[in-house]
């Protein structure tokens, strides 16, 4: 069918050309030569591809690693893209280097971009640094005083649980109405000022290991140990400042994220599930720092074992490994990431509306993506991020 005619003009066309066939038989190759003038050719093809703009050219440095004008073609389709929500900054970084930097008119390299839930995965890699240094044990029992109690079976949920989602504590992560889920209660209602005390008050739902659920509660849970790992004092600014500046000293300025601020309760401690603001270049660096195991420049920051154990899957989840998604496919539930299309060591850091930092060790490949998409939206954002995944796994150039 021919594009623009109605079907019964086209059925006509197609009636006229096969009459001509008939009556004039010694015409009809001469006039397919010229199917563009006269229409009576049976074949069609695919209109042709326009050519990438100047524009999105430019965000792409000449040797991305892959075909330049596919990549800057894939950023292009996800910033013009709609139905994806709204992009407003994406890295690639390719062995070490950015390749592709883009931002939407308002932000740029300087604009601090919430994490939302992409902050458990550095708390995930502070509580690693805390086990190196000996303050806490994976494999005992998690030190919450409020759990010690004799008889209180809460006492029985390790470190190792508590980081793999699988603690058995009551959570609601997405209630309906929203006011009922646990998460908007701690973070917003009646557990805002202290959130690790709302987290660490709920009952046992299941037997500790037994079940995995995803809690943004225990992630504050995580940042209460931390607290109490390192502050002499109980006081609110004592905890603020020994977590704040655990992590400046010992995980942001070792890897040049510098930008990064993250946000404490009223109580002192981190919201170490939903609240670390830093640059796009600085999600980069630290999706480049996961990629080689915990090494900065040759340094290793922390045991490379930890960054093992934060990508290995939960034993009830294999689309989750410790405070960290896995591009495998799930055990209950739909993917995360696309495990029929990207490899399988990749893994990410994700939070709330679309936040992603992709890391895949085999590709030498990060992904940044910051923005703003409605869940309903989410598979059609996590599509175009494969679609620029693949310009490197199939190693297009």
């Amino acid at each position: 069918m021919e594009a623009g005619l109605p079907l019964r003009s086209t059925v006509n066309l197609e009636e006229s050309c096969a009459r001509m066939a008939r009556l004039f038989p010694s015409l009809i190759a001469p006039l397919l030569l010229v199917p563009a003038l006269f229409g009576c050719s049976g074949g069609s093809s695919a209109p042709p591809v326009p050519p990438v703009s100047a524009e999105a050219l430019k965000t792409v440095t000449k040797n991305p690693g892959t075909n330049r004008e596919a990549l800057a073609r894939a950023i292009d389709s996800l910033f013009k893209d709609e139905a994806a929500g709204e992009t407003r900054a994406l890295i690639v970084m390719h062995q070490g280097r950015i390749v592709a930097e883009r931002y939407a008119p308002g932000y740029h390299e300087n604009t601090r971009f919430i994490s939302w839930s992409m902050a458990k995965s550095v708390t995930g890699v502070m509580i690693g640094m805390l086990v190196s240094d000996g303050r806490l044990r994976l494999a005992e029992s998690a030190p919450i005083p409020a759990w010690q109690r004799p008889g209180d079976p809460r006492g029985e949920i390790t470190l190792k649980q508590l980081l793999q989602m699988r603690s058995g504590l009551r959570h609601v992560e997405n209630g309906d109405p929203i006011y009922n889920s646990d998460e908007v209660r701690m973070l917003f209602l009646d557990g805002r000022d202290d959130m690790a005390r709302y987290a660490e008050d709920q009952p046992l739902q299941h037997e500790p290991g037994t079940k995995w659920v995803y809690s943004t509660a225990t992630s504050v849970i995580l940042a209460d140990l931390a607290a109490r790992s390192l502050s002499p004092a109980p006081d609110p600014e004592s905890r603020r400042r020994a977590v704040a500046d655990y992590l400046r000293t010992r995980l942001f300025e070792p890897t040049g994220m510098k930008s990064m601020i993250p946000e404490f309760d009223a109580a002192g401690t981190l919201i170490g599930g939903s609240l670390i603001h830093g640059t796009a270049r600085d999600w980069t660096k630290f999706g480049e720092f996961l990629r080689n195991e915990g090494a900065v420049k040759g340094a290793q920051i922390i045991p490379r074992q930890w960054i093992e154990f934060m990508t290995t899957p939960s034993p009830r989840e294999a689309q989750y490994g410790a405070q960290i998604w896995l591009n495998r496919k799930p055990t209950s539930g739909g993917p995360s990431l696309f495990p029929d299309r990207g490899p399988a060591d990749l893994f990410a850091c994700e939070g709330h509306l679309g936040q992603y930092v992709l890391v895949s060790p085999s590709l030498q490949l990060v992904v940044v993506r910051l923005g703003q998409t409605p869940a309903a939206q989410g598979g059609r954002l996590v599509s175009h991020l494969a679609d620029v995944v693949q310009l490197y796994r199939s190693g297009s150039r």
